[in-house]
């Protein structure tokens, strides 16, 4: 059992994730090594091949690697052009990996390598047209069509989280534009949304919290309990996030739409009333063929979605 495996590998600014998964997408093993990012992060491949190999037992083959790293990559040739955590600039990371392992890498980003995870192995169940949002310290997002994930001309398709939201006087966000989704819907947009209701003096229990670590966990836990201002910053959070999901989906007619990221762990406290905007502002036929679910598979879902890019590679190789 086990005997050819695939590397999922999910470079972080902190620490790089690594993983071996079968064909089959069984987990065999999952462990971790800091990223060295001394030197603009040169030693960083030489690191993955090293732990890659120490890890394999005599008895496994190594068939391919997949790798999720952040920054603005080119899909087709794994080229960084610039990773600000790391230090990269115009590295050619899959080619650098490929003759360190000896075997096929495919890179994408994080968000698009969650999308596939979830797809192959998580809520997606396998379902080709398929929307998935993850909502964290910002808004993330990936779509799968006919089975592939949507890249567009420059690497950009996705960029949920861009989506202008609020068309004057928004927040800036971290892209330089104001307005967008993740100013609003993202944990931070959520938290900031609180904070500015009771700087305005509203009456709030969120205000006995220190809000210097107010989470979105203290703002669903204070609605649940009756508190106005956290169900007013919930319901402003959903309704922004559920138009937007509801318009991409009437443009894009997916099977499922999958929410992760931190701020999913409200469950059906943040799920029913998206659903509730979603069916509002998508169309009817829209609305039937679309199954709202919450991620599977947490931190793993873009280890496992590199393992599958892997596989496909390996399988167009072998045509």
């Amino acid at each position: 059992m086990g005997n050819e495996l695939f590397a999922g590998i999910d470079i972080g600014g902190t620490s790089v994730k690594l993983a071996f998964i079968t064909n089959e997408g069984d987990l065999l093993k999952k462990w971790e090594i800091p990223t060295d990012t001394t030197n603009n992060g040169m030693n960083i491949v030489n690191d993955i091949s090293e732990t890659v190999k120490a890890n394999l037992e005599v008895h496994q083959t190594l068939m391919g690697a997949g790798v999720g790293a952040p920054g603005f990559i080119e899909m087709e040739t794994g080229f960084i052009y610039h990773a600000v955590n790391i230090g990269w600039r115009d590295y050619p990371l899959k080619d650098e990996l490929e003759k360190a392992l000896g075997v096929v890498v495919r890179v994408d980003n994080d968000a698009n390598l969650a999308a596939l995870g979830e797809k192959w192995q998580g809520a997606g169940d396998g379902a080709n047209e398929q929307l998935f949002v993850t909502l964290g310290t910002g808004v993330g997002g990936g779509i799968i069509t006919r089975g592939q994930i949507l890249h567009g001309v420059g690497g950009m398709g996705g960029e949920i989280g861009h989506i202008t939201s609020v068309k004057e006087g928004g927040s800036l966000c971290n892209c330089g534009k104001t307005g967008c989704l993740e100013t609003v819907s993202s944990a931070t947009g959520m938290v900031r949304l609180a904070k500015e209701k009771l700087e305005a003096g509203r009456a709030s229990t969120l205000s006995q919290s220190d809000s210097l670590i107010l989470t979105t966990k203290e703002i669903f836990e204070a609605a649940k309990a009756g508190d106005l201002v956290a169900a007013e910053v919930i319901m402003e959070a959903i309704d922004h996030l559920g138009y937007a999901i509801a318009n991409l989906a009437n443009t894009l007619n997916p099977a499922k739409i999958v929410i992760g990221g931190g701020v999913s762990k409200a469950g059906e406290d943040l799920l029913a009333p998206l659903r509730v905007v979603f069916d509002q502002y998508a169309l009817p036929r829209v609305v039937e063929q679309a199954e709202i679910k919450l991620a599977h598979l947490g931190n793993d879902a873009g280890i496992y979605g590199a393992v599958w890019l892997a596989i496909q590679a390996v399988k167009a190789n072998k045509k």
